[in-house]
């Protein structure tokens, strides 16, 4: 934890809050602060400051907050995902947090199993615990949006065109000719398939919505490597 993320429901006012369950246990037992220590926070889409532990008891703790520092910016990104298997769901969804995309889409494609939509790890909450976690790890309060589209063809003719940036439109494809911008620090949106790729269909409905197929090379990268890959290329 190298930040502790306060939720409007941990604050007492403006200036006070009480941490309990997890990230008390954290501090308790890692950090081992004592009363008049201070740690890294932040507020949830909020500032980052300072918070100072002003109560220690059995079961939480009580801070008192300065809150007036600028958080590090969510990237202008919107991320088309396929839906990975739900035992790699969780490290994605930490590495999308962590990494600062804005808006993430988890989309259906040919070669996502059905049964990966039944997954508990796609509720709300699990969801949400794993973007948590992500932004403890990166020191940052920019919770990325998340959001479920079972159907490929509806998607991408109904929705996309509203959702995606105007410019800046890729598909990241195995063995694509052209190979993704470097450094391109702009607003963009980004599909990346599951193992192995979208299917010729796939790429293809998203070429007729302005996307330009792209690669990182002729390696081909399981899902969470390609997304921290493709984000450290284009945006530094």
């Amino acid at each position: 934890m190298n930040l502790l993320l306060l939720r409007a429901q941990d604050l007492d006012d403006e200036s006070r809050a009480t941490v309990r369950g997890r990230r008390f246990e954290h501090i308790v037992n890692v950090i081992k602060p004592a009363v008049g220590d201070t740690l890294k926070a932040g507020l949830l889409n909020g500032n980052t400051g300072r918070a100072t532990v002003v109560a220690l008891e059995q079961d939480h703790l009580k801070l008192s907050l300065e809150l007036n520092e600028t958080p590090e910016p969510t990237l202008p990104l919107v991320l088309l995902l396929a839906l990975p298997r739900p035992k790699m769901l969780r490290r994605i969804l930490q590495t999308v947090a962590t990494m600062g995309v804005e808006s993430l889409y988890l989309i259906n494609s040919y070669r996502v199993e059905k049964s990966y939509w039944q997954s508990p790890f796609l509720e709300t909450a699990a969801i949400e615990e794993q973007l948590l976690l992500g932004l403890e790890q990166a020191g940052a309060t920019g919770m990325p949006r998340v959001k479920l589209r079972q159907r490929f063809k509806p998607f991408v003719e109904d929705e996309l065109n509203d959702i995606a940036t105007a410019q800046g439109r890729f598909v990241a494809h195995p063995g694509a000719g052209t190979a993704l911008p470097v450094a391109f620090n702009a607003p963009a949106t980004i599909a990346i398939g599951p193992e192995g790729g979208f299917i010729p269909y796939e790429v293809n409905k998203l070429e007729e919505h302005g996307f330009q197929a792209a690669s990182l090379g002729k390696r081909i990268l399981k899902v969470e490597t390609a997304i921290s890959a493709i984000i450290s290329r284009m945006y530094t």
